[in-house]
Order: C-alpha cells, then structure tokens, then sequence
C-alpha cells in the first residue's frame, strides 16, 4: 500500500509559468490534492545527505554502516515519513483553507509547485524515489513581463531588475532540461504552458497519462479563470538598456528551442552522473558552511583573557 501512495507529484519551472495554476487543476482530481510551496524540502536532503555521511564515516565502526543501512534506504524511511505527515494533515490545510465542501476522496497523492524545487531535483528523488515532475515551461519574455510586474498583484519585487529576471528563468530552466535529460521522459515531464491555454483537455489527457491517474474534466475547472494573472499593463515593455543582449538573447533561443524541440526521449546516465556529482557538491559545501560557522560561533562563545597590566 505504501509504495502506492508514496508517489508526490512536484510542479518545476520558472516562477510565473504557471506551476500554481497547474497544480491547483491537478488538486481538482479525485487522487491528488495541492499543498502550499514549501522550500525546505531541497535543503532537507542536503542535511539528509550530510548526516549520512557523518553516520557512516567510521565504516563498520559507525552506526549506519555498521548496519548495513544504505544511503537509498535512509533518504527513503526520511521521505515515507514527510510523506504520511502531508497525507495525515490534509484536512487541516483544507480547514484552513476554508473549503466549504472538503473532498471526501482519499486522495493518495500530493501535488507541490515550489519553483526553487527545480534546483532540487536530484536530492527529492533521493527522498521520494518514485516522485514524478512537471516541467512547465512558458516563453521567456512573458515570464520576464510577469516577474517584473508581480509587485502588482503581492505588493513586493520578486526579482530587482529584467537582467535578474532573465538569470531566474535561466538558471531554473535550465535545471529542468538537465533533470529532463538525466531522468527521461518517464521521470520528467515537459508541459508547454502555451499547450495548456490553447489545446487544455488534449494537454491534461496527456499529463494525466503520464502521471497513471484517470482523465477528470474536473482538472480544467481552474482554467476558466485567468491564469497567471500579474496584471501587466497592455503598454509595458521590458527592455531595460542595463540588461546584457548576450542573456537576452541566450535566454530567447532556449525558450525557442523548448518550443520547437522535442523532449529527450530516453534517460542519459551521464546526465544523471552529473547531477549526482553537482548534489554531491552542494553536500559539502552545505557541510563545509556549517562546519565553519560552528567554528566561528565557537570562537565568539570563548571568554577572552584579559590581557596582564604592565
């Protein structure tokens, strides 16, 4: 049962592609139901990884290795955990949502749209190894639009300038081609958001297909509103003198190519290798910080000695 449900779903892509809207039509399924975006989920693996390597560096004379406990094993047992806690606490976000009519189905499965998870990939499959991921994808001048105009509708800049924008969806985009082309098509899925506007019943029948849930209109109910919505003024233009033409132009032939290309179709396993060598180096970095800040608040805690008088 538990290998059943233990199966996330995570809504990767730049911010304002619309990873919200689509996990909120995804929560409209009678199996699967949106959770807030949660940011700690990527760090917490790197700790996970951290710990691990504390608890067997010793070999036979440390705890995890003396046992014989796998890396795979512990990230798992630490991801069935997170797991049965969402699972458990469903109706607690639905009362605090105040839904007027909760659901009455189970509800197996949960959906997270944290764009920052894009980064993240290798270290959730760790914890959740039969997680699936969305990649949605949207052209790169309607996301810089959306981003720079988003202090409209939450009242704070998410990002400073359009240069920083471009590096955002860059820098997120790009993780997901690499997640795609590391894990295949069968792991990682790519949505065109422009799919999903134009053509939504043959895109969710697709997503739902790959996801193994059955097809429910219900799915396209959010749809019917806005998506995405930034409120842009008709007239605003991005086009910043400040902004580097060689990021524009780099970001404008990925977004181009995301359009146009086709999806890899098969897993690279030297993709996958680097992956696992970047998280690996993230590990240690992460380490190498809280080992040099435990120093240094050390050294802060230590008394000094007053010096002798003359």
């Amino acid at each position: 049962m538990q290998d059943q449900i233990n199966k996330p779903v995570f809504v990767v892509g730049s911010p304002r592609s619309g990873t919200s809207i689509l996990a909120w039509c995804l929560g409209q399924h009678p199996n699967m139901f949106p959770v807030p975006e949660s940011n700690w989920m990527g760090q917490f693996a790197i700790n996970v990884a951290i710990s691990y390597e504390i608890g067997s560096a010793r070999g036979d004379r440390s705890l995890l290795s003396g046992m014989d406990i796998r890396r795979e094993e512990f990230f798992a047992n630490f991801g069935r955990s997170i797991n049965e806690l969402i699972l458990a606490h469903r109706r607690d976000l639905e009362r605090k949502r105040k839904m007027t009519r909760p659901s009455a189905e189970p509800k197996t499965r949960w959906v997270n749209q944290t764009p920052e998870y894009s980064l993240h990939i290798c270290g959730l499959r760790r914890l959740f190894p039969d997680a699936l991921f969305v990649h949605i994808c949207r052209d790169v001048r309607a996301v810089v639009r959306s981003m720079l105009n988003f202090h409209r509708v939450w009242g704070v800049q998410l990002v400073a300038n359009e240069e920083k924008a471009y590096e955002y969806w860059l820098r997120t985009v790009s993780a997901c081609i690499n997640a795609e082309e590391a894990y295949g098509p069968n792991v990682v899925y790519r949505l065109r958001y422009a799919d999903l506007v134009s053509n939504p019943e043959s895109a969710m029948h697709s997503l739902l297909n790959f996801l193994h849930e059955p097809y429910t209109a219900k799915c396209l109910e959010p749809l019917g509103r806005r998506i995405n919505s930034s409120n842009v003024p008709d007239d605003f233009v991005a086009d910043d003198p400040a902004t580097d033409p060689a990021l524009v132009a780099h970001a404008t032939r990925l977004s181009a190519e995301l359009e146009t290309n086709p999806q890899s179709s098969e897993p690279s396993p030297a993709a996958a290798d680097a992956l696992e060598i970047e998280f690996q180096q993230r590990t240690q970095y992460a380490a190498a910080l809280d080992k040099t800040y435990k120093e240094t608040e050390r050294l802060i805690r230590v008394p000094r000695k007053a010096k002798p008088r003359l």
